[in-house]
């Protein structure tokens, strides 16, 4: 209750008498209030007077805090210094630790002046940044506390249209489960030029989606972009198995091999597909003994399903793959 009060009614002396005298202080009891209510302007006021009267102390205190108060002060503090593109990256930061706060809502974030200057690049990255976490995004709730980042989005990639930024900042929406937003980033990028990175976003969007086919071809086009791209023959051959068809994964598998024979994702990726294809006992052993290499437990587990699947594979054999799944 008390950050909402501070929240609807601040003044800069009050808050110091407060805090009796400390920037630091100040600082901590403005950003809890900026917590509390993002959108409102009257704590983002008293952080401004603060970084005007009290500027060295306060760059003093923030110089090595990389505390979530510290990293949003900070953001703010960027923003009024013109540093536009340090300031999305920082409150990208600070989203991605906590997205249940609509940070995006402070004023300055909707600011014509930032919209007008932030680069795509940075915008881009700081979209990255909100996902680093791995929350879920896509519910009502998030979608409606990320409109201002939707918002910024349209803006700056229709006035800075880089294509390999647009395909990131195709990220966020697409985790908020806004696809039209990704695939209309996707549209933007490829009107400026057709790049590999855009045709990926639009195969991962499709796939998420579920449309498996979309998905396969949008992933045809990007190794048509980038044909020596040796992920892209794994992401390929991915839903190719995902749709049954383990021949064709095999195939590309062999393909990326080519150009990374010593890919240990690969190379565990083909065995599972031969696994699963011809019933090889070979095969399944050669995954197990590349399992405990795969960083990725879960596409691990799956390969390892997929390869449990092969006809006439020994029961023992099998026992013991899935041993490994379960480690």
């Amino acid at each position: 209750m008390q950050n909402q009060s501070i929240a609807a009614s601040v003044d800069l002396a009050g808050v110091m008498a407060h805090c009796g005298g400390s920037p630091v202080g100040a600082v901590e009891l403005l950003v809890g209030a900026i917590a509390s209510t993002p959108a409102a302007p009257e704590p983002y006021a008293a952080l401004a007077s603060l970084w005007t009267d009290r500027r060295s102390d306060v760059e003093g205190s923030l110089a090595e805090d990389r505390s979530l108060n510290a990293v949003l002060a900070q953001a703010y503090f960027l923003f009024l210094d013109g540093d536009m593109d340090d300031a999305v990256m920082a409150l990208g930061s600070v989203t991605g630790v906590r997205p249940d706060v609509a940070w995006g809502s402070a004023p300055w974030f909707g600011d014509a002046r930032f919209l007008g200057t932030v680069s795509a690049a940075a915008l881009a990255e700081a979209c990255l940044r909100v996902l680093d976490h791995g929350h879920d995004l896509n519910t009502g709730d998030m979608r409606e506390r990320f409109e201002p980042w939707f918002r910024a989005l349209d803006v700056v990639s229709e006035r800075d249209p880089v294509p390999e930024s647009l395909a990131a900042m195709a990220r966020l929406p697409r985790a908020c489960g806004r696809y039209e937003l990704s695939f209309a980033l996707c549209d933007r990028a490829d009107s400026v030029d057709r790049v590999m990175w855009t045709a990926v976003a639009r195969a991962v969007t499709w796939r998420v989606m579920g449309d498996l086919d979309q998905a396969a071809a949008a992933f045809e086009r990007a190794l048509l972009l980038d044909p020596a791209n040796w992920s892209l023959y794994l992401d390929l051959a991915d839903v190719r198995a995902e749709q049954g068809d383990f021949a064709a994964a095999v195939i590309l598998v062999e393909q990326g091999l080519e150009h990374e024979p010593r890919e240990v994702t690969l190379r565990a990726a083909g065995a599972a597909y031969r696994a699963r294809l011809t019933g090889s006992s070979d095969e399944l052993r050669a995954l197990i003994a590349l399992a405990p290499e795969l960083a990725n437990t879960s596409y691990r587990n799956l390969l390892i399903d997929y390869a449990c699947a092969g006809p006439k594979l020994p029961r023992r054999l099998v026992a013991k793959a899935r041993r490994v799944r379960r480690n």
